[in-house]
């Protein structure tokens, strides 16, 4: 397997492989390119868009500034919105469903690293996240790796999901739990 194999994978793998090098830095070039953007050059940030992430650049609404790793392992449904300062740690899938709306500063990680103090030196692994359609994450929230959000969820501001969170409740807190049932 190729280091980018294991890392998607969920595997030990090598963050200082060539291959992976050069993909953070096209993400990372790609995001200084969206992050200098106007308001009024909306053409441009929609190229920009399409080619960072793994799909859904058509329709999906980032207001700048917005950081990654590689851009290619986020895939967000349609009329997705990310506000100001968000940040995507996509070492693992990020799959996120239709209408999903992020708060400013809301910081999504899909990778992590071994407890051992040894194999932490030179590599790391990671969880995907998946967030369903609906949800609304408020701002300052923090989504750990593994984490599954279920649709018309609503995290509260400020939050740290460290568990997956179920269908249709508000959930708040650090760490995050459900507070209540949404009622519609």
């Amino acid at each position: 397997m190729t280091e980018r194999e294991k890392m998607l994978a969920g595997e030990l793998y090598d963050p200082s492989d060539e291959e992976l090098v050069h993909m953070r830095a096209r993400a990372r070039d790609l995001c200084l390119d969206l992050n200098a953007t106007r308001e009024s050059e909306q053409k441009l940030r929609r190229i920009i868009l399409r080619d960072l992430f793994g799909s859904g650049g058509e329709s999906v609404n980032v207001q700048p500034p917005f950081h990654c790793d590689y851009g290619v392992h986020i895939y967000p449904g349609e009329k997705v919105y990310f506000n100001f300062g968000c940040i995507v740690l996509d070492v693992c899938e990020v799959r996120i469903g239709d209408f999903a709306m992020f708060g400013p500063a809301v910081q999504i990680y899909t990778a992590t690293h071994p407890m051992d103090a040894q194999a932490r030196r030179g590599k790391e692994f990671g969880k995907p996240v998946f967030i369903g359609s609906d949800v609304w994450v408020g701002g300052g929230a923090i989504i750990c790796p593994g984490v599954t959000i279920g649709s018309r969820s609503v995290i509260g501001a400020g939050s740290v999901v460290t568990r997956d969170i179920p269908e249709g409740v508000f959930a708040a807190g650090n760490p995050c739990r459900v507070v209540r049932k949404i009622e519609e």
